[in-house]
């Protein structure tokens, strides 16, 4: 009677780490309702203005990735208080970013952080308008920021390698061309003015061209000149210059030009500011971003020397606690799994058979997509592909004891990823050219074995099915007539 409710004991257990992770929010806070109340009962002005310039970013909500730029905001402020900068740090935040966040930002971060209503987008309906842009035009607050005499506007996605405060030597308008023909809004340079703002809201409103409804769009029309600009030299006496000037590439030097030689070769102006203005999903936040892009480990560096993990933390421990409960059920309750199944003299349905096949296939699918999901997205790299591992591992026991197959074939992929991990990772390569072929030459290597791995599964499933029939009727004690006991 004791080995019998082993499993269940277990799976009770489960449960309520389940529930934990529940009431864990998604990114590892535990918030309740009353603490809330209380950091906004408590929430205090910001710090006051310490410096004449400023570094600026600014936040806004409305898509699925609001935490992970709240993230990413944060590490960018640790980064730069860490270089000393001779700045103010201020967020330009909108009404609806949570409190608790304005609250840490201000006493954690050191920022001062300016709250606004979003600016309208009236370009939200033209052909091709990505929504996610929608909110952007916010940007255009800092020019309101007419108590500095200049401000540096940063993407959160900016990585500073080294102090560019020579940057506030620069003009009225100063940015860099990344695109030859389009400078980058990522990291610009301004003066801040009112009569400059109230005019970029009076052109939003009577619809200056804009081609993608977005900030980049629109600073770029708005400053149409920008090409034929001098580059910037800061003098070197300290002094401040007049005019718009374009940025030397140094100040936005995109992840792009890294990869191809895994080393950086910008030789015009400092390396001072990398950004990463490609694929949205590869975000160098991102857990799996790193080794897909090896650029992705020093943002986590920055992250970890800055800020830590603490927020993930909790949520990461539940979900191995978790992982590791499963593989401990699944072993313990595979005899009385394996009971599902008998053998029968009768000819199976085939209706039954496809359905299993389709359902056992997909479960060892899931198995390797579901920790994608659940795992905290901002959680360091190696973190995180090892929890992704064990998650798989952990969910391939399932299909591998419920449909008894053979259990190397189904680690196949869990292998076959590991592998990949191992050769993306390898430090040694000359250059991204090397680096992308030995992926590849991997990749040919490996595809034979999932090749063979999936065929094995099938061929297992089918005699599987042939023999044996699955989810025998409910109020059944012993195997009826015509029925031997598989296990």
């Amino acid at each position: 009677m004791a080995s019998s409710r082993e499993p269940w004991f277990m799976l009770r257990f489960l449960l309520l780490l389940v529930l934990a992770v529940y009431k864990t929010t998604a990114f590892g806070e535990v918030v309740k309702a009353g603490q809330i109340e209380q950091q906004q009962q408590l929430r205090q002005e910001g710090p006051p203005q310490r410096h004449k310039n400023a570094y600026a970013t600014m936040m806004y909500m409305g898509t699925p990735r609001d935490y992970e730029f709240y993230v990413a905001i944060r590490v960018m402020l640790r980064s730069l208080a860490k270089l000393q900068v001779d700045a103010d740090l201020v967020v330009i935040a909108s009404h609806d970013v949570p409190h608790r966040w304005v609250h840490t930002m201000e006493q954690e971060d050191g920022a001062r952080v300016m709250r606004v209503e979003n600016v309208n987008n009236p370009y939200k309906n033209q052909p091709n308008f990505d929504r996610r842009f929608l909110l952007t035009l916010n940007k255009l607050y800092v020019w309101k920021l007419v108590e500095y005499e200049r401000v540096v506007m940063l993407d959160a996605d900016n990585l500073f390698l080294r102090k560019p405060d020579e940057l506030f030597q620069c003009g009225q308008f100063c940015a860099v061309f990344i695109n030859p023909c389009i400078f980058h809004t990522g990291l610009f340079v301004l003066q801040p003015s009112m009569e400059v703002f109230n005019d970029m809201l009076h052109q939003l409103e009577i619809g200056k061209h804009n081609p993608d409804g977005a900030d980049q769009g629109f600073i770029s029309s708005y400053f149409p000149d920008l090409l034929d600009m001098p580059m910037f030299h800061p003098p070197l006496n300290g002094t401040t210059v007049n005019g718009s000037y374009r940025l030397p590439l140094g100040y936005q030097m995109e992840a792009t030009y890294y990869y191809l030689r895994l080393r950086w070769n910008v030789p015009c102006g400092p390396n001072s500011v990398i950004t990463f203005p490609g694929a949205l999903w590869l975000k160098p936040w991102y857990w799996w971003s790193w080794p897909v892009l090896p650029l992705g480990i020093q943002w986590h560096e920055q992250r970890r020397q800055n800020m830590g993990y603490g927020a993930e933390t909790t949520m990461a421990l539940i979900q191995c606690m978790v992982f590791v409960g499963i593989i401990a059920v699944t072993r313990l309750a595979r005899p009385n799994i394996s009971k599902l199944c008998y053998r029968r003299t009768e000819k199976n349905i085939s209706v039954i058979q496809a359905g299993l096949k389709m359902l056992a296939i997909w479960s060892i699918l899931a198995a390797y997509i579901l920790p994608i999901i659940i795992i905290p997205c901002t959680i360091h790299p190696l973190l995180g592909w090892g929890l992704y591992l064990l998650g798989s591992f952990a969910l391939c026991t399932i299909a591998i004891n419920a449909f008894m197959l053979p259990t190397l074939p189904v680690l196949t992929p869990c292998l076959g990823i590991f592998g990949v991990l191992l050769v993306m990772a390898f430090p040694l390569y000359s250059n991204g050219i090397a680096r992308a072929l030995s992926i590849f030459g991997y990749a040919f290597c490996a595809a034979p074995f999932l090749w063979v791995s999936v065929v094995k599964i099938m061929a297992s499933l089918q005699a599987s099915l042939e023999r044996e029939n699955f989810f025998p009727r409910l109020g059944e004690s012993s195997p009826p007539s015509g029925f031997n006991k598989l296990y």
